[in-house]
């Protein structure tokens, strides 16, 4: 048995204030409302400035989650960054929020496991508290997707937007463990249906990748739509099956903000009915990490959550990744 439980002990979400609406994207490139609504679900995006770097966005909501949990930025133990659109390839962006909100205490680091991310990197986090390496550890998944994307490419361009959530996890007694159960997983042969092409070690920029516009997403749609329903959906029953929870008993599916049609078949695959499938797609387009907790903090400060409410957190990203897990508020 671990030494200690886990709690969230508070949640911090931030979102640009320019919003970018389908109206817009028709003015931009050839699509309609109507096209990307029927499709995704999306009506409008929130775009960061030019000078608001991810690392911005992060401290952000950091800073509001600091707040509600009350705890001061240096008594964090460690802060772990989850994001694929890092301020820069080095230093980590883990350092970049630390600098920003002042935590001089905590160590610092990033995981990049796309939109299974924040997933992650709570289970990273709990798991080190779990064992008495932390008392406070501050997770925040932070995307600034608009330095992404292809504006030329209609099929990628309406699907994703910018903006942060953040958890606070604090150690606990034994046996008051609020992550019930959680599962992750990769498979590694569908490197090439979600990606961006340059950019690394493997393919460096120059200009003909650059007007080909190789630094932006690439993503075979159809084949991701059928493996994000499945897998998604496989993962969220293996985690109640973990935890010997019903379904009947989740409060909450909060999926990965990917579009509607992917959540609602998700939802209805599991047999969760349509009133307990948290969306907000439809304001923020896929957020990518950050989609979980800036729904999670949404329902959180618009009081839709109750002590002892189970919530089910599911996700899929590029590499490909996966996970979900079960937590009690």
């Amino acid at each position: 048995m671990p030494q200690y439980g886990v709690e969230i002990a508070g949640t911090g979400s931030y979102v640009p204030d320019r919003v970018l609406s389908n109206r817009d994207l028709e003015r931009m490139v050839d699509t309609s409302d109507e096209w990307i609504v029927a499709r995704t679900g999306i009506r409008e995006r929130r775009i960061a400035d030019k000078g608001e770097p991810t690392s911005a966005l992060g401290a952000e909501a950091a800073k509001r989650a600091l707040e509600k949990a009350n705890v001061q930025a240096e008594d964090l133990d460690f802060i772990i960054a989850a994001t694929l659109s890092p301020d820069t390839p080095f230093p980590n962006t883990g350092c970049h929020i630390q600098q920003r909100i002042g935590a001089p205490n905590a160590a610092c680091f990033s995981i990049e496991a796309a939109c299974s991310g924040f997933l992650y990197a709570v289970n990273i986090g709990a798991d080190m508290i779990r064992c008495g390496t932390a008392t406070n550890i501050l997770v925040v998944a932070a995307e600034k997707m608009s330095t992404l994307v292809d504006w030329t490419d209609r099929n990628t361009c309406v699907l994703f937007g910018d903006g942060a959530g953040a958890v606070v996890l604090r150690k606990t007694t034994a046996g008051k463990d609020a992550l019930l159960a959680c599962k992750l997983g990769a498979n590694g042969n569908f490197v090439d249906l979600l990606k961006v092409p340059a950019g690394g070690t493997a393919v460096p920029l120059n200009h003909k990748l650059l007007d080909r516009r190789m630094n932006c997403i690439h993503m075979s749609g159809r084949e991701i739509f059928k493996l994000a329903v499945n897998v998604m959906s496989d993962t969220s029953e293996e985690v109640l099956q973990m935890a010997g929870m019903p379904k009947e008993e989740v409060r909450w599916l909060i999926p990965h903000q990917a579009n509607t049609r992917i959540i609602k078949a998700v939802g209805k695959r599991i047999g969760i009915p349509e009133d307990r499938v948290f969306i907000n797609v439809d304001r923020y387009g896929n957020t990518s990490a950050a989609s979980i907790p800036v729904a999670l903090d949404e329902l959180e400060r618009t009081d839709q959550l109750q002590q002892g409410d189970c919530l089910l957190m599911t996700a899929f990203g590029g590499g490909l990744t996966w996970g979900a897990g079960l937590l009690r508020w």
